[in-house]
């Protein structure tokens, strides 16, 4: 069915991978990704991949992975179980219903398929797959879908949880039969103190996808190819669904986004789709210190050092701001630079649903910094440097219990002021310019090329004509001769003293 898709983007390297580790010790992977982000479609892949009773060849024809040279060695020569284990969850009222459930299905196929073999006990599942691959020495290929929704819908049931991963552990570790165990859900594996149930699993997340970054979402050339295929521009596709972004590789798109946007021929909030703001707010809500301080600076912008090493891995037990903070990684709704261990809101699709979630929290600082940034845009075209400067002293009033002491706080409310820009402009912060960096820098889109470009230099304790002197001297707008039109140098400065802002606006034409 992904195949006869309109459109399919060819993902069967990740088999590759996954022949190198089979059959080995390290045969025990979980991916861990966000909602819709294609890892049902590549479980079913590997299933048709392994699977003894489907054609191979046909299903993988003209696919990356037909091409390697260990195609044929592995293609086909499996017994495949593959559980969605939300499928068992929702038909049963317990854990143990639900553990019990799940072994009489996978007995049923056992025993059904293999019903020659002489068992020692029918009603063990752990002790017939034994019998079974002692038999035949065919490995089997265990595939799990949504592992971790017993951490989603049993949230504060310890016991049950602590049930579930003894099951799978007793299931899976050191035995002879797993020639390949992969599971794949939206949290990586939850932690228990210093010991985890399942420690025999290579862990592949959104904090560190490891090999398989390429298979997280769309590369920036996979959607450039979709770009171009079905005529939508790709830097404004990027600028809506770009951002997640890994050690070797900077641009992950979202699949589901991008492939809706392709098929609609509209940039639009896709993703966010199948799941309310709600979640986000729930998170972004909790009064952790410096949680709430912190959210601002990431919609300006910003970004966050985090340490993800205490999050456990589930979503309820946090200790500070850093553990809400990493399940919004593992949710999507935040980047993770892996090198400077930061955070960062990745494109404009994610920011419009924390623009939604602070609205409905009464977070009045973003509401109405939002809400006036518009007035604040066409004030600036229309070099009003009056109605700027007063602009920029509601932003602070707003943001005023951010720590306001030196020009990259400026620079925050200067980003969180100008939010509606971000439909017209690329906004660039620290613009290299051969002399030095412009604060800020903003690119019209090709969209919209009757824009005129703005450079904005922010100063501390200074005057505004000193920032447009500085603009001047390093000759900050050399960094946009390709652009061709107006220039707008921008110069907002704050004076302690007085706690007043002050603006001054000059048009260059290029």
């Amino acid at each position: 069915m992904a195949r006869n898709s309109r459109i399919y983007v060819d993902k069967s390297g990740l088999i590759r991978y996954l022949n190198s580790v089979f059959d080995t010790e390290s045969r025990f992977i979980c991916v861990s990704r966000p909602r819709r982000f294609g890892k049902s479609m590549a479980a079913n892949m590997i299933s048709a991949y392994y699977d003894r009773t489907v054609d191979g060849e046909a299903a993988f024809q003209g696919l990356e992975i037909a091409g390697d040279a260990a195609f044929a060695m592995y293609c086909n020569q499996c017994d495949v179980l593959f559980i969605n284990m939300q499928e068992f969850l929702s038909c049963s009222q317990t854990m143990k219903d639900m553990l019990d459930l799940l072994k009489q299905k996978i007995l049923h196929d056992v025993l059904r398929e293999y019903s020659h073999i002489s068992y020692f006990d029918r009603t063990d599942m752990v002790g017939c797959l034994d019998d079974v691959f002692v038999e035949t020495q065919r490995p089997f290929v265990v595939i799990i879908d949504e592992w971790d929704c017993i951490f989603r819908e049993y949230r504060n049931d310890y016991q049950a949880q602590r049930q579930y991963l003894d099951f799978l552990r007793g299931w899976l570790k050191d035995k002879a039969y797993i020639g390949l165990a992969y599971m794949t859900g939206i949290l990586p594996i939850k932690k228990y103190g210093t010991h985890s149930a399942l420690n025999m699993f290579t862990e592949f997340s959104m904090t560190n996808p490891r090999e398989l970054t390429p298979f997280v979402g769309f590369t920036a050339e996979e959607v450039r190819k979709l770009c171009e295929q079905y005529h939508m521009d790709y830097e404004e596709t990027m600028s809506w669904y770009d951002g997640y972004q890994f050690r070797d590789m900077t641009s992950i798109c979202n699949p589901r986004s991008v492939v809706s946007a392709m098929e609609s021929g509209i940039l639009d909030t896709y993703w966010t789709e199948t799941e309310t703001f709600e979640a986000l707010k729930i998170y972004i809500d909790m009064n952790f210190s410096g949680l709430r301080d912190t959210v601002v600076k990431l919609m300006a912008g910003g970004r966050q050092k985090i340490d993800t090493r205490s999050f456990v891995n589930d979503m309820t037990t946090f200790h500070s701001a850093d553990d809400v903070l990493t399940l919004l990684v593992h949710l999507g709704y935040l980047g993770y630079d892996f090198d400077t261990k930061e955070v960062f809101i990745p494109n404009r699709e994610i920011m419009g649903e924390y623009v939604t979630a602070t609205r409905v929290s009464q977070w009045s600082e973003i509401i109405h910094s939002v809400l006036q940034s518009d007035k604040l845009l066409q004030a600036t075209w229309n070099g009003d440097e009056e109605a700027v400067a007063k602009g920029m002293e509601e932003a602070h009033l707003n943001t005023s219990h951010l720590q306001y002491n030196d020009e990259n706080a400026l620079s925050y409310t200067v980003s969180l002021a100008y939010y509606s820009a971000r439909q017209y402009y690329t906004v660039i912060r620290e613009l290299p310019t051969g002399k030095g960096f412009a604060d800020m820098a903003f690119l019209p889109k090709k969209k919209y090329a009757d824009k005129p470009a703005m450079v904005v230099e922010l100063k501390w304790d200074s005057t505004a004509d000193t920032a447009l002197r500085q603009i001047r001297d390093k000759q900050y707008t050399g960094a946009l001769q390709d652009y061709t039109g107006n220039i707008l140098c921008v110069g907002i400065t704050y004076d302690r003293g007085s706690k007043k802002h002050t603006c001054r606006i000059e048009k260059e034409t290029t």
